[in-house]
């Protein structure tokens, strides 16, 4: 460590645990300098750690992805020798010669042309049977015939689809001998004790696994004359594995070994392979670990992953190979060797541990310097902020460091002014809402002067009226006109008092009324009016309506507003429609008032019921009406919904309950 961080860790860490000891206030500098400390020295341990263990992950991860498709390579030309053998057979197979020496019953005739096409194409057997799989021709043992060979499971079916198949097929050393005694000797081999096998009772492997590919031969008519197989033996054939370590791994060499190798097995046994022993010979004989024969064999699933391979370890990918039937006979590897990624690991990790070291000492030496640029702004700002805080809103910060410190400066200078234009603006706001609270104050009380003033002569109305009343005589107009001054001076009565409720709400005197009634009550008030003359009044009265236990002359109020804020709406022209019904519950009815008017716009549809809103001329409107009719309404524990589109009208609709709360 360099005498500039001991210097840094001595200066800093013991008046930062004093500090901390003794409850005194510790500076900024010293908190970034001793946490920085801290997260470096966490940082390098997490990297030791955990860095090697993702390292360690990330490789072998790789190494497995990177073997899987070596694995995907080398099917591919293990089946694309077999598509060789396919081709070479199926298209022998339609040859005119063949059928036709098929045909007469002579196909000794055509042994030397099966024999050039059996080694130009390096097959190791080429064989020709009759409709019925006796053998006609061997092309690799002339000398023996007519043995049937039906019980192959590539003759079988063939004889039975009449089509050409192809796979890897087992063959038993009594067959592999009929077809020639080489190939039986070319297949035989004493298996030898292999590290981490399973064990085995049987010391030798004498069946062959061969490349296998039948056709039929059949005349112009399609009917089956006999058949055309031909296979190449794995056994000991080295020329599929090292086309794949060829193709693969291009022969690369890692410390005088091979870095990648293949290999095909006869069940657990090496019958093709270029894994060397310790003797530097190809290791065939040998067997396969016990734990990836379980998997691959016995589960029949593939096997990604480290493998003991003969000798040594190695990243490995088996899967099985299996016949037309789909019975596992073998298995088909390529393996990388390990120790090339085990070195590879242990590169990176001291490569990352070393930077990790260096980026440690390096970033404690920057953060320094840091530490004590910052303190100095922080500093500046933590004077600013006391100041705001006793009061001062004219505190600034003069910072200019091109980073997010001044900006952070140039937030608190633009809050600071912020706040000082919202102070004042917030007195601003108070005073006015004094001066409104004041004026309303006024205008409740004059209301309430008003109303006492107004009550004595509509009293002294009313007393007249009766008067006239008893003088008047029994029928006639007179005192049906007399009854309706007695009901409008009630009427202004119970108004003025609305008036005065709203500030001090009272009971309503609920009783059974007729809804119905109330609304012909209120359309005959207003229907012989000048502002009425042009305006159709639609009637939509439900017959039969339950009765509502409701106060009539509030609601009768009610009503009365809207149809006026209709006819005003309107300008006098247009179609006024009052609906009732009962709703389906049972426990509700429903009036609803139609205008064909102006509308209201959207942004006044959510204040229309608020106090002194209006959007009449001034002069024309207080903003009472709405706002006075919601809360009788509510009173009665009903509910005011409002549509409205501007142009075409309004529609109010007032659901009533039918039974009070205690009754239901």
């Amino acid at each position: 460590m360099s005498s500039t961080l001991r210097g840094i860790i001595g200066r800093y860490l013991p008046g930062f645990i004093s500090a901390r000891r003794n409850g005194g206030t510790v500076p900024v500098a010293t908190k970034l300098i001793v946490s920085y400390l801290l997260i470096i020295g966490v940082t390098i341990v997490v990297f030791a750690v955990v860095g090697t263990h993702l390292i360690g992950r990330i490789i072998m991860s790789e190494a497995q992805a990177s073997v899987r498709n070596n694995l995907n390579a080398g099917r591919e030309i293990l089946h694309g020798k077999l598509r060789h053998v396919n081709d070479v057979v199926r298209l022998t197979a339609g040859r005119f010669f063949l059928r036709d020496a098929m045909a007469s019953g002579r196909a000794d005739q055509i042994a030397k042309e099966l024999g050039r096409i059996r080694e130009g194409e390096r097959l190791d057997v080429l064989t020709v049977t009759d409709r019925s799989g006796n053998v006609l021709l061997r092309t690799s043992n002339p000398q023996l015939t007519g043995d049937n060979v039906s019980h192959d499971e590539l003759v079988a079916a063939v004889l039975h689809g009449r089509k050409p198949v192809a796979g890897v097929s087992l063959v038993p050393s009594a067959d592999l001998r009929r077809e020639s005694p080489a190939l039986a000797e070319q297949a035989y081999f004493k298996i030898i004790e292999t590290p981490r096998a399973a064990p085995r009772e049987a010391a030798e492997e004498t069946a062959g696994m061969m490349l296998k590919a039948a056709a039929p031969i059949l005349d112009s008519h399609g009917n089956l004359l006999g058949m055309l197989y031909g296979g190449i033996l794995l056994n000991r054939n080295f020329e599929i594995v090292d086309k794949i370590k060829q193709t693969v791994f291009q022969d690369v060499e890692y410390k005088g070994q091979d870095i990648g190798t293949s290999t095909i097995f006869l069940n657990d046994v090496r019958i093709s392979t270029n894994v060397r022993s310790a003797d530097g010979t190809r290791a065939v004989g040998t067997r396969i670990a016990e734990d990836v024969y379980d998997q691959v064999v016995v589960s029949g699933n593939p096997w990604i992953g480290r493998a003991y391979v003969v000798n040594n370890w190695y990243i490995t990918a088996y899967e099985p190979i299996k016949s037309i039937n789909h019975k596992i006979i073998g298995i088909l590897y390529v393996g990388v060797l390990e120790r090339k990624y085990v070195d590879l690991r242990k590169q990176a990790v001291s490569a990352l541990l070393a930077l990790t070291l260096a980026g440690a000492f390096l970033s404690m030496g920057v953060s320094y310097f840091i530490s004590r640029k910052v303190s100095a702004s922080v500093r500046q700002l933590v004077v600013a902020s006391r100041e705001v805080a006793r009061g001062n809103l004219d505190a600034t910060v003069e910072i200019r460091t091109n980073d997010e410190l001044q900006d952070l400066a140039d937030s608190f200078n633009t809050m600071a002014s912020s706040l000082k234009q919202r102070d004042a603006l917030l007195k601003d706001y108070t005073r006015k809402k004094i001066m409104e609270s004041e004026r309303l104050a006024i205008t409740g009380q004059l209301a309430a002067g008003v109303a006492h003033e107004l009550n004595n002569p509509l009293q002294g109305i009313v007393a007249y009226t009766h008067l006239l009343l008893e003088k008047a005589p029994p029928e006639g107009q007179l005192r049906e006109t007399l009854g309706k001054v007695v009901d409008q001076a009630g009427r202004c009565r119970d108004i003025v008092r609305g008036l005065l409720d709203y500030a001090r709400p009272v009971k309503p005197h609920k009783r059974p009324s007729d809804v119905n009634s109330i609304l012909q009550q209120c359309i005959s008030l207003v229907e012989n009016q000048a502002q009425f003359h042009n305006i159709q009044v639609v009637r939509e009265l439900q017959e039969g309506l339950p009765l509502a236990v409701v106060d009539p002359s509030q609601i009768q109020q009610v009503v009365m507003n809207m149809i006026i804020n209709a006819a005003e709406a309107m300008g006098g022209v247009g179609r006024l429609t009052l609906s009732t019904r009962a709703d389906p519950d049972g426990r509700h009815l429903e009036v609803t008032i139609t205008d064909t008017g102006n509308g209201i716009r959207p942004e006044d549809l959510e204040r229309i019921f608020d106090p002194f809103f209006t959007t009449k001329d001034q002069g024309h409107g207080t903003g009472l009406g709405l706002s006075i009719s919601f809360g009788i309404v509510k009173e009665h524990g009903g509910t005011i919904l409002v549509e409205s589109e501007v142009g075409k009208g309004t529609s109010f609709m007032v659901r009533l309950p039918v039974k009070t709360v205690g009754e239901a």
